[in-house]
């Protein structure tokens, strides 16, 4: 990326009064989004804590408090207020996006369901692609652009579909699976839905823009109290199933758009590339957890504690610092990418990924070594448990219950 290049379409954008008005929307839109989840969740928050719904600590748990679990209601309404409060600007993607909503909310209802009582993974799946078959069919939503990755460039409708789908599944449940410590699955989306929305922005796409940037808004403001000691939540299912599910709609339409819109100046020619590096960790932490699990004979599906954020607690970060190297490994080869993509090939760049993926699988194993040995080493056991006693009351509470 031209650095100069980017600043002066900037600045030609800003002269655009229809860019101006776009961006004073999802301005607006992000500020309404973030003002309504900070003013909901006290109240999901005192209603759990009423009617005793609140999740209870576990062996894989790692709070130590019944906490609150159902912060995915409050982004939910944050995100519908957010965006349904503004006229379209551009009618491009007006169908689509609402469309979006109703399979947001069909998955909502499923989380809502699954954090109560629980239901059936079968079940989850098939609503999930009930969710998507929605958007492919009737918003005519399909990847059916390869880029030139591997020599493939259109595919077949119906193989255009089934991987879509895929898209759509792997990414709701990838951001699932990582929701496992405080900020992270939170952070990630922001991080993600912010990078799509700016892009969506400086191409015109407006309507997608203000879904996006109504996201982050709503998630800034459920931030604020995953982190807080005294009134924290968590999103649930009913959270992470309806962010995923946006976040892969974001990614999607990303490709689709670069597709449809490929011999203009704004447009990536290696899009998809560009949506696995913004989506960098879950998809890493999925793969790696999946691959650990079936190598070691069981159901990829089973649980246990070895997502990336598990390991970095197992060796002695707080959930803090953990959540922050992970939005930093995000951030950075975010970053990192749009500046040095240009003269690299798609097939490269997926080389390329593979390559960091097989650093990820050594960083893991090093890092999961190290906590085994650091459990069984008397003296490095009795640091780490300083630095859990100095870091937090959930700390000193994991120590006591150690002794």
């Amino acid at each position: 990326m031209n650095i100069d290049l980017f600043i002066a379409y900037l600045q030609h954008k800003c002269g655009d009064e229809l860019f101006m008005l776009g961006l004073y929307q999802c301005v607006l839109a992000f500020l309404v989004a973030c003002f309504v989840s900070v003013v909901a969740i006290p109240v999901v928050i005192r209603i759990s804590e009423l009617k005793s719904l609140m999740e209870k600590p576990g062996e894989r748990r790692a709070h130590t408090t019944p906490t609150p679990t159902f912060g995915g209601i409050a982004v939910f309404a944050a995100i519908l207020i957010g965006y349904f409060l503004w006229p379209s600007i551009d009618q491009t993607d007006i169908y689509r996006t609402n469309l979006s909503i109703v399979g947001m909310t069909i998955l909502f209802f499923v989380g809502i369901k699954d954090d109560l009582v629980g239901i059936d993974p079968t079940k989850k799946l098939l609503f999930q692609v009930l969710a998507s078959i929605i958007l492919i069919f009737f918003g005519e939503l399909r990847v059916d652009y390869l880029y030139g990755i591997l020599g493939f460039h259109h595919i077949e409708e119906v193989v255009s579909i089934l991987l879509t789908c895929f898209i759509f599944i792997a990414l709701t449940n990838a951001i699932n699976l990582i929701d496992g410590i405080d900020g992270l699955a939170g952070g990630i989306a922001t991080i993600a839905s912010g990078t799509f929305g700016g892009w969506f922005l400086l191409t015109n796409h407006f309507t997608m823009a203000c879904l996006a940037f109504t996201l982050s808004g709503a998630l800034i403001g459920f931030l604020r109290f995953n982190f807080s000691k005294t009134s924290k939540i968590f999103m649930g299912n009913t959270g992470s199933l309806i962010i995923g599910f946006m976040l892969a709609f974001f990614a999607v339409r990303f490709v689709n758009l670069n597709a449809s819109y490929r011999y203009e100046p704004t447009a990536f020619f290696n899009a998809p590339i560009v949506a696995i590096v913004i989506l960098i960790v879950p998809i890493f932490d999925t793969l790696r957890v999946f691959l650990v699990r079936i190598l070691a004979g069981r159901s990829p599906f089973s649980a246990d504690r070895n997502h990336m954020h598990h390991i970095l607690l197992d060796n002695g970060l707080s959930h803090i610092e953990a959540t922050a190297v992970l939005c930093g490994v995000s951030l950075f080869n975010t970053v990192m990418f749009f500046l040095l993509h240009r003269n690299i090939s798609n097939t490269l760049s997926l080389i390329i990924l593979g390559c960091l993926f097989g650093l990820y699988m050594f960083v893991s194993f090093g890092l999961k070594m190290r906590a085994m040995y650091m459990s069984t080493h008397p003296r490095l056991r009795k640091a780490m448990l300083r630095r859990e006693w100095k870091n937090s009351v959930a700390g000193r509470r994991r120590i006591v219950d150690y002794l």
